[in-house]
């Protein structure tokens, strides 16, 4: 299995830039110039959806990755049903619709694999790769008080 060194690895998000793409390619036309409030909010829950699993994947923790996946998920549902708006408002042909709401499907079934593997993977994340903690108690008692560290550990040195 390959390593996923970035989020422009992930399946999910070059299908979710596929998806945008595609998005501002029909809201282009001259059809959605007479509701720009929808071809804004369409747009921008695309192009949510892509920056959502990279900022989720750039936090480095496996719990905000999720969360961040499942908020990229929530924004896939949102095209879908703003595609239904341009299709009831005859801005999109039926066969655009088709075409916009099976990338949704698509991008909405990759993150939802991907969330299940985060869950059940056993790599934590980035940021729990830390230090361990100092043990603050025994240095300052070590600094101000070494006579009495060393009665209380013997065998390690000042």
């Amino acid at each position: 299995m390959a390593t996923i060194k970035s989020f422009e690895d992930l399946i999910c998000w070059q299908k979710a830039r596929e998806l945008t793409k595609f998005i501002y390619k029909i809201t282009a036309k001259s059809s959605f110039t007479k509701d720009f409030s929808l071809k804004d909010q369409i747009r921008r829950a695309a192009v949510s959806i892509m920056s959502n699993i990279a900022e989720g994947f750039d936090r480095g923790t496996k719990t905000e990755l999720i969360n961040f996946l499942f908020i990229s998920k929530g924004s896939c549902g949102e095209v879908k049903c703003q595609l239904y708006i341009a299709l009831d408002g005859r801005y999109i042909s039926q066969l655009e619709f088709n075409q916009g709401y099976k990338l949704c499907e698509e991008v909405s079934r990759l993150l939802q694999s991907f969330i299940t593997k985060v869950k059940t993977g056993s790599h934590p994340g980035l940021q729990h790769k830390r230090e361990k903690p100092k043990d603050f108690a025994k240095e300052l008692l070590k600094e101000k008080a070494p006579e009495v560290f060393k009665r209380l550990y013997p065998d390690e040195k000042l």
